[in-house]
């Protein structure tokens, strides 16, 4: 019965203690989600894979284009391909494939830095199908990473970037 006492108190008190530490939703009115929201022009994708990404990301922060953007997002990306899992015979069996993005999100009206910096991830496919088999397993796995590091970017942009009042 005391442990249950312990427990509601601890309960009742959470709400306080997040509240003390500063603690804001980043989609309630005036977080930086919201304030991201359909406000940021992502740069033009260069190759399959960035469309991939600017897709993901256009998805995630809302589409502008033009003068109703407040914001550029300027992404860089590199990838490249790792063998992982090499056979007795020298047959790579297994790839991963390791990306990096480094971005830097910018006013559009007077071209001060508001946030920066780089996000990495991998994934991985196997070899050991046939030639499309493999083909669309290194698609398919191109394809993930650009959703993972789209997500990693959005959530370091939400939750670091400090906006201007």
């Amino acid at each position: 019965m005391n442990a249950t006492r312990v427990v509601r108190r601890t309960l009742l008190m959470l709400p306080l203690a997040i509240a003390a530490c500063g603690f804001e939703p980043v989609y309630a009115p005036g977080g930086s989600g919201a304030a991201l929201d359909g406000k940021v022009q992502v740069s033009a994708p260069n190759s399959v894979e960035t469309y991939l990404l600017v897709q993901n990301l256009e998805q995630r922060l809302g589409r502008q284009a033009g003068s109703g953007a407040d914001y550029n997002l300027n992404v860089r990306l590199n990838t490249f391909r790792q063998g992982q899992a090499i056979t007795a015979t020298n047959e790579t069996t297994r790839f991963t494939i390791v990306g990096k993005v480094r971005y830097t999100l910018t006013q559009i009206d007077n071209g001060a830095v508001v946030a920066s910096g780089q996000v990495d991830n991998f994934t991985g496919y196997s070899a050991t199908g046939s030639t499309v088999e493999t083909l669309a397993g290194e698609r398919d796995a191109r394809e993930r990473l650009m959703t993972i590091l789209a997500d990693q970017l959005t959530t370091q942009l939400i939750a670091t970037v400090d906006l201007p009042s």
